[in-house]
């Protein structure tokens, strides 16, 4: 892990110094909610995408779990650029967190205080470089997406991620690299930490919101740039046989990015490695967060600082 400053409580502190007492709420039940964001070193300078998307959604999930964060969506957007800049990184990975602290140590946390960090990291592509050509190989997991009204999927909750944790070590120790839970009623929801999308015959299918999945950012890019590429996208129910005779399959997410599936439970997917609409969407996905061109306003760049561009 990068030991770059970390900002916590309002102030950037050395990453020695950012730390919580081990009866915070947090530890014992899970109590937090965070995000996942990259910063990329386009053509045009240090940018982050979809920053006001991800924080604004960081504030829904706090809102979900009765979190009132003591920063403002601008605040939050000016700090985690803060946190960049100290960091010195052209590229990275942002991780903004809310907890609840140490106070009462029951499951009733609302006197709690309620803390925030962000920190910032190099991670390259989350699941190898080659898989961004080559794909992957996963698993349907044995472990299925909560189901509804049991905890609330449309937030980002560090709870929810013991669900996730369950299918990701089950896929490694079972030889993939990552697995894909269904729903309780049997059809396809998303990966650990991915949403995931169907090709066939043309047409790109994606499962709704309805089945717990988390409103990706990624995957509302993808969405967008799909139809503007002139792609029919669907979103229902998929059977989790479809799986098997698709011409393609892909991840999205911050840290996936648009990684193609070569595999399912050794099933191969196509030809076995990227197809053409996951290439046609990865050349445009990575035009806007390389090239820097952005028609769509995703990207905020990072602004140096007057002194530190002259001296250096």
């Amino acid at each position: 892990m990068d030991r770059h400053p970390i900002w916590f409580n309002g102030k950037l502190v050395p990453f020695e110094e950012a730390k919580i007492h081990v009866l915070s709420h947090v530890v014992h039940y899970g109590s937090s909610v965070f995000e996942g964001i990259r910063c990329y070193n386009t053509a045009r300078g240090p940018a982050v995408f979809r920053l006001r998307e991800h924080m604004r959604r960081l504030l829904d999930s706090a809102r979900i779990y009765r979190m009132e964060v003591p920063y403002t969506l601008e605040e939050l957007e000016a700090a985690a650029l803060e946190t960049i800049r100290a960091s010195g990184l052209k590229a990275c990975y942002i991780r903004p967190v809310v907890f609840r602290g140490m106070g009462s140590l029951g499951v009733n946390p609302l006197k709690n205080p309620v803390e925030v960090a962000i920190a910032v990291w190099d991670w390259g592509a989350y699941l190898g470089d080659e898989a961004l050509e080559q794909g992957v190989d996963v698993q349907v997991s044995t472990w299925n997406r909560m189901a509804p009204n049991t905890l609330p999927a449309m937030a980002k909750a560090g709870a929810n991620y013991a669900n996730a944790a369950l299918v990701k070590m089950e896929a490694v120790l079972n030889g993939y690299s990552e697995g894909i839970m269904l729903s309780v009623d049997g059809y396809v929801a998303e990966g650990s930490g991915e949403n995931l999308f169907l090709v066939r015959d043309g047409v790109i299918y994606t499962a709704p919101l309805t089945l717990s999945i988390l409103p990706g950012i990624t995957r509302d890019a993808v969405i967008t740039l799909a139809r503007d590429l002139g792609y029919t996208v669907i979103e229902q129910p998929i059977p989790r046989e479809a799986l098997y005779i698709a011409d393609e399959l892909f991840f999205t997410g911050t840290a996936a990015e648009i990684t193609p599936i070569r595999s399912v439970d050794r099933y191969t997917i196509g030809q076995g490695r990227r197809g053409p609409v996951t290439e046609a969407l990865q050349r445009a996905f990575f035009e806007i967060v390389r090239e820097g061109k952005d028609p769509y306003g995703w990207l905020t760049f990072v602004e140096v600082p007057r002194e530190a561009s002259v001296s250096s």
